[in-house]
């Protein structure tokens, strides 16, 4: 927690997410990632605790690493390099849907590790596990830097691993937020993520 409050990535105020909701705390990752050695010890302990995971460490080096989405390809490499893993790849979403852009087949995946950088709904993280097994790949971890509290704990029975994990008080309107002992007089930000 210490890195992300000292590089920015971890804000207090009144944000405005996608959903409509309001929050006061906001995580904008890439901002622990700008020095490298931030984005290292971060993904190393990540790496750590898939490494602990006999099902993985009997594994390796012949492991996919895949990120679901853009914010996690910074995480993807960092874990990659420290458990040397064989693979990596990501997803993207496009119109509409996610996919995966490299041109993949079913032999061309070692089992995988699906990483972010924060888990908020689990929706990226289970759309691209289940691509995953459209291909025919095998999935053995998942994990974020940080993980929401009311954010699923598995996938198809595969444990999230993360580093922090963050109770978000997430409230449906602003009055609902203006009552929280959490609130505070700051002017709102609508935030994209």
């Amino acid at each position: 927690m210490q890195i992300l409050t000292k590089t920015g990535a971890y804000r207090k105020g009144h944000f405005i997410y996608p959903s409509g909701k309001h929050a006061s705390h906001y995580f904008q990752m890439p901002l622990a990632f700008r020095y490298y050695d931030n984005a290292r010890i971060l993904s190393v302990g990540l790496s750590r605790l898939f490494r602990m995971e006999k099902t993985i460490a009997s594994q390796l080096p012949k492991v996919s690493v895949i990120s679901p989405s853009p914010g996690g390809i910074m995480v993807a490499f960092g874990v990659r390099e420290a458990l040397t893993a064989e693979q990596i790849y990501w997803a993207e979403m496009e119109d509409g849907k996610r996919q995966f852009r490299q041109y993949m087949s079913e032999s061309d995946v070692h089992p995988a590790i699906i990483v972010d950088d924060i888990l908020r709904s689990g929706r990226a993280m289970q759309e691209t596990f289940d691509l995953c097994k459209e291909i025919g790949a095998e999935v053995i971890g998942c994990g974020a830097l940080v993980r929401f509290e009311d954010s699923p704990t598995e996938f198809n029975g595969v444990p999230v691993e993360s580093l922090l994990t963050f109770d978000v008080n997430f409230y449906q309107t602003e009055e609902e937020w203006k009552a929280s002992r959490s609130a505070s007089d700051v002017h709102e930000e609508k935030v994209r993520f």
